[in-house]
């Protein structure tokens, strides 16, 4: 029996990675089975969901600002537009609740489905191993009995029905013959209790009783008969039991009969580590030296360079040492001019007249000298400039000799960045590929060289989270078989928002005009109707009409700190204005009589923060106009008044950055990060994004970018 013991000991010590968590890299508590089918710590998983839930909903505001958090406001309503200050937002069922998250153990993504953890079975086979585990491991430290007056004594049994420990005494006495606590069930000390029926957690109150073959787990009845496994094939659980069990048996006896095979197999895993790493010592020394000769070719150049700009330095500063000393002779009383002051002091006229002719022609000389005065020499060396962009090139490119992986390609249509970076990519023999490395790195403005950051990838697109706002990214990637990787890709060049990206939808109950506004269920899109209701409002058209725009705003304010949202307008659209507006000026439109057949109504007085620019500093809000494909720089003192300069190609996606403590709102080509136009506004209330539509049009604002999301995407 002690033999016995001993080797449960040394088996129980030598499965310990089987029992640690792959999230917190610590010996399971209370791990839960995964719809993958691997299990995590409770604790685990809740982490893990809080952590996407609130990179979804503050996506990213407060990291990336922490001195100027955003703070989440009610929209203004018509009733109590005073009162929209009062923080206590709270968002409406239809926003999505994070549920998707990559698993550790195998990073696919599980999605627990609408009832979360609360849907997921505990593993209790585990957690029992898991407790045995550590009893083997602090065999020398005893469990107490829970019911014992201090001190207490070593316990010799626990009851699994009152989940505690009870040493002989404590047992007779909580235990009494006759009685139904006579009946417990009882095992030997343990601190793992676990229920002796399993319960559904979908039907809290209903029985584990059969197995669903296709999702793999148990199930309950009113599972089969009316849940989410009604069409599924079940099985009786002592039939999936009696079956798992000899599957199960089965496959370890035939692992124990290859025990013999096995210990061959790791002693020539161990000879082959050896020789890899033999190999890869050897295979350093070689790159060493190849890139030592790079290093000699480098050296012999830039000294043949160098040792080129040096000559023809010495050779310009030469002739210009010798124009100088010319230009000296010139000076009174020195050089070419002092010898011809001599000379003018001779008085025979036979002697003055055969030296004064030759040095007459110098004077000449060098008078046209002064008239047309040339350098010597050159000072620039634009010749001499090093051309290094193609080697450069090369350089960068250097690699191993052809492995048999193909260098995959970034998809730029594809790849974009909002609150985190999505980058795709495709490679020419997909399936040649095991996994791949996706690296990135901040591109500084002063060339500084970071170190990349690698992240791997089982799939052909990544996530990128935790970037900082306004700053370049280079990413790359590079794609693995076995152990051979090939080259790294080219790099994509992406910039990242001005601001933390702010999360809000469009709000269905401050202004918003139902009879020609069609809003989405998820409220991220809004549509205008120019149905019949506008023609019924033009029949007088013979003595005017001036047709009204519908606003619709955001459902969050913002009352400090810098933030950033994007949307795409729909290129049907007639007019659009976009932009931002404070929670007074909302209440002045929202409230405004629209007559839409009186002329005295004027419907676009200051509504596009245009006719004002040259009048006022600072206004309480800002709207660009944007229809017919195109977006219109408003008018302003500052800027040209050419339709033509002012008239710009409508982008892809508009983006919006609002400093709030700076008073300046700013508007971008989101598929450059462009700055197209800014402008002072006054942030003196609370300010909400503000849209408005007249005609025919549509609203999409920007879905964050998530795990979630790239799921979507793959599906598509």
């Amino acid at each position: 029996m002690e033999g016995d013991g001993s080797e449960t000991l040394v088996t129980i010590k030598n499965i310990e990675r089987e029992l640690i968590c792959p999230a917190c890299k610590e010996l399971f508590t209370h791990p839960l089975i995964l719809p993958c089918q691997h299990s995590i710590c409770h604790k685990c998983v809740k982490e893990l969901l809080l952590t996407l839930d609130d990179s979804f909903n503050d996506v990213g505001s407060d990291n990336s600002n922490q001195s100027s958090p955003r703070l989440r406001l009610p929209s203004p309503s018509m009733d109590k537009i005073d009162r929209i200050s009062r923080p206590g937002w709270k968002r409406s069922s239809l926003t999505p609740r994070t549920t998707t998250f990559p698993c550790p153990g195998c990073e696919h993504d599980v999605d627990l489905g609408e009832r979360g953890i609360n849907g997921l079975f505990r593993n209790f086979t585990l957690e029992t191993i898991v407790e045995r585990y550590r009893q083997a491991a602090r065999a020398a430290t005893a469990i107490m009995c829970d019911l014992c007056k201090p001190p207490p004594q070593e316990s010799t049994k626990s009851c699994m029905d009152c989940s505690a420990s009870y040493c002989n005494e404590c047992f007779k006495i909580y235990h009494p013959w006759g009685t139904v606590k006579a009946q417990h069930e009882y095992v030997g000390p343990t601190t793992n209790f676990r229920p002796k029926i399993l319960m559904c957690p979908e039907h809290e109150t209903e029985r584990i009783n059969m197995y669903c073959e296709l999702c793999r787990r148990p199930v309950c009845h009113l599972c089969k008969l009316g849940g989410n496994h009604s069409n599924h094939r079940v099985t009786t659980m002592s039939s999936a039991y009696k079956t798992l069990k000899e599957k199960l048996s089965k496959d370890i006896d035939y692992l124990i009969g290859k025990e013999s095979q096995v210990k061959s197999q790791i002693s020539e895993l161990n000879l082959l580590m050896k020789e890899t790493e033999c190999n890869g010592e050897r295979a350093k020394e070689e790159a060493i030296t190849h890139f030592e000769k790079l290093y000699e070719i480098l050296e012999e150049r830039k000294s043949s360079v160098l040792k080129a700009i040096d000559a023809s330095k010495k050779l310009r500063l030469d002739k210009f040492q010798t124009q100088v000393e010319e230009y000296q002779g010139l000076l009174e009383n020195s050089g070419l001019v002092g010898y011809a002051q001599e000379v003018l002091k001779e008085t025979d006229q036979s002697c003055f007249v055969q030296t004064a002719k030759q040095l007459h022609l110098r004077i000449q000389k060098a008078t046209e000298s002064l008239k047309s005065f040339r350098p010597a020499a050159q000072t620039s060396f634009e010749d001499y400039v090093v051309n290094t962009s193609k080697q450069t090139e090369l350089l960068g490119e250097l690699s191993f000799f052809s492995s048999g992986v193909d260098v995959p390609e970034i998809n730029e249509e594809q790849s974009k960045v909002y609150n985190n970076a999505l980058i795709n990519w495709h490679h020419p023999e997909k399936d040649k590929a095991d996994s791949y490395v996706l690296e990135y790195r901040k591109v500084n403005r002063d060339e500084e060289m970071l170190s990349w950051n690698e992240i791997e990838v089982c799939g052909t697109s990544k996530v990128v989270p935790d970037l900082e706002s306004n700053c370049n990214y280079a990413f790359r990637v590079r794609a693995y078989k076995g152990s051979i990787c090939s080259p790294c890709s080219r790099e994509l060049i992406l910039h990242t928002p001005p601001a933390p990206v702010f999360s809000f939808l469009f709000d269905e109950k401050c202004g918003y005009n139902n009879e020609r506004l069609l809003l989405n269920l998820k409220r991220d899109r809004v549509e205008s109707r120019a149905g019949f209701n506008l023609l019924l409002a033009a029949e007088r058209i013979q003595v005017g009409y001036y047709t009204s725009l519908d606003y619709i705003i955001g459902d969050v304010g913002i009352t400090k700190g810098k933030h950033f949202w994007a949307f795409r307008v729909e290129p049907y659209s007639y007019l659009v204005k976009v932009g931002v507006a404070s929670s007074d000026k909302l209440q002045e439109w929202l409230h405004s009589p629209r007559d839409a057949v009186s002329p005295r109504y004027e419907q676009d007085s200051g509504h596009d923060s245009g006719s004002e620019d040259a009048c006022f500093d600072s206004q309480p809000f800002t709207l660009v106009t944007i229809g017919m494909k195109k977006l219109f720089i408003p008018k302003s003192a500052t800027s040209a008044n050419e339709p033509e300069n002012r008239v710009l190609p409508m982008p892809t996606s508009i983006g919006i950055f609002l400093d709030y403590d700076k008073g300046r709102v700013a508007f971008y080509d989101m598929d450059h990060m462009k700055c197209l136009y800014e402008r002072q506004v006054d942030c003196s209330h609370t300010m909400y994004p503000a849209f408005a539509l007249m005609g025919s049009g549509g609203i999409q604002l920007e879905e964050p970018i998530t795990a979630k999301y790239l799921e979507y995407q793959e599906d598509m």
